[in-house]
């Protein structure tokens, strides 16, 4: 009986999810009724644990200050400099506008790494530049879409933050171990760019400069946009990879920094610096409020025999390779519904057990899970990231163009995964390079 209570606990949530119910609110709902069978009235004392350890926890204590760091970056007008920085070196290409934007793409989602914000702020500074060179709806649907999805692949990112608390695996490792594959994913959507607008010009015309520029003023524009970000993010990065400091003391290097920044920039004004605390407090709230929803919800799934069901599917998938290509596969069905935060929670706990009873390499899993995460979320019919860039496209930008858009893209993000599920030094070699986890 306990275990038919935690099977029904999953078509549960995705009915109110379907009704339109908030993520956090249906979990916390199907979390306390089938708690209730456990527990009894004492559910509510198990509620509030959930909402305190959320509250309390001291690696996810980092996310704000990561939010408020990416926040900091866009409304203080970096953003916009750094894209037009990097279009004067590639705007020329074959699809240099493109390139542009998965480039721009790849450096604000190490900054951020909140997915749908990355993509807003691209698609709305790279959508009136393609448009005025003539660019296939298509491939700028794709493009966009496809560099706002990196922000679940290129460290620091929250997502690798929740991952490794409710694995209990390090974080610097972590951020370690995604670093290839997200190169590789990111030097594959360029090259195909790059093939597809050199072979079909037309597709993704280059973008030729009305007066060009000397090569000295280049440099001088380039470094003042692309070098100071890129030093703050190795700053965060290093600090956390050479164990210097802490996940949360290396945010808050990073929103100093992107402060010192913004004030080297012409300063930052106090309406601006207001709607990033704003959208820190906003994209934070969400999170924890999942966060406790769904520790609850993988809490009262275990209790209610959960853990021994899936244990009894993964004895019966026929051994590791069967059970990595069952949990991908939930995994990926979940995107479909769920936001990344939500997946994170629900199917970590549940996951991480028995890919450690089956001596699976859990950073090599994780970054495993990583990639389908991004992938889903790229996937029509129900991919975020189309609404995310249908909420700011123009109203000639149809649905279809988006998802047509999208599929190379997606094929490139299987052939990552695939690289690196026959390849796993892909993302364990450089943690095992990099001392002091």
């Amino acid at each position: 009986m306990d275990a038919l209570v935690a099977g029904l606990m999953f078509p549960g949530l995705f009915l109110l999810i379907f009704l339109g119910i908030p993520i956090a609110y249906s979990l916390t709902l199907v979390s306390v009724a089938a708690g209730w069978y456990a527990f009894g009235p004492m559910i509510f004392q198990q509620l509030y644990g959930s909402v305190y350890s959320a509250a309390t926890h001291y690696v996810l204590s980092s996310i704000p200050l990561f939010v408020l760091m990416g926040g900091i970056l866009e409304k203080s007008g970096i953003a916009r400099q750094l894209f037009d920085a990097i279009q004067l070196w590639i705007g020329r290409l074959p699809g240099g506008l493109a390139l542009t934007t998965i480039a721009m793409a790849a450096i604000f989602a190490a900054a951020s790494g909140v997915v749908g914000a990355v993509e807003i702020m691209i698609g709305l500074m790279a959508i009136p530049a393609m448009r005025a060179y003539g660019y296939r709806n298509s491939l700028m649907s794709g493009t966009i879409c496809a560099g706002g999805s990196l922000g679940t692949i290129i460290p620091p990112t929250v997502i690798v933050v929740v991952y490794a608390a409710l694995a209990q695996l390090s974080i610097g490792e972590l951020f370690a171990a995604i670093i290839l594959p997200g190169g590789l994913m990111v030097s594959l959507f360029a090259l195909y760019i790059l093939v597809r607008c050199a072979l079909r010009p037309q597709d993704g015309p280059p973008a030729v400069e009305a007066t060009p520029l000397p090569l000295g003023q280049k440099l001088v524009i380039t470094a003042k946009a692309l070098v100071p970000p890129l030093l703050l993010m190795f700053a965060v990065l290093g600090s956390l990879l050479m164990g210097i400091a802490s996940p949360t003391e290396a945010a808050a290097v990073g929103v100093g920094g992107a402060l010192l920044l913004a004030v080297m920039n012409g300063g930052i004004s106090v309406q601006a610096l207001g709607e990033s605390l704003s959208l820190t407090v906003r994209i934070t709230a969400m999170i924890l409020l999942i966060v406790a929803g769904g520790t609850m919800f993988t809490g009262i799934f275990a209790v209610n025999g959960g853990g021994e069901m899936v244990a009894e599917i993964a004895e019966q998938l026929g051994g590791p390779t069967g059970v990595i290509l069952f949990f991908l596969g939930v995994t990926f069905l979940l995107g479909f519904v769920l936001d990344w935060t939500s997946i994170v929670l629900i199917c970590v706990p549940i996951f991480t057990p028995v890919v450690k009873q089956l001596g699976i390499d859990p950073v090599w899993f994780a970054t495993l899970v990583l990639v389908t995460i991004q992938t889903s979320y790229l996937t029509p019919p129900m991919a975020s990231s189309i609404f995310y860039l249908k909420s700011i496209a123009p109203d000639d930008i149809t649905y279809g163009q988006m998802c047509r858009g999208v599929l190379p893209f997606i094929a490139i993000q299987l052939v990552t995964l695939l690289a690196v599920a026959l390849v796993p030094s892909l993302a364990t070699w450089l943690p095992e390079q990099i001392v002091g986890f």
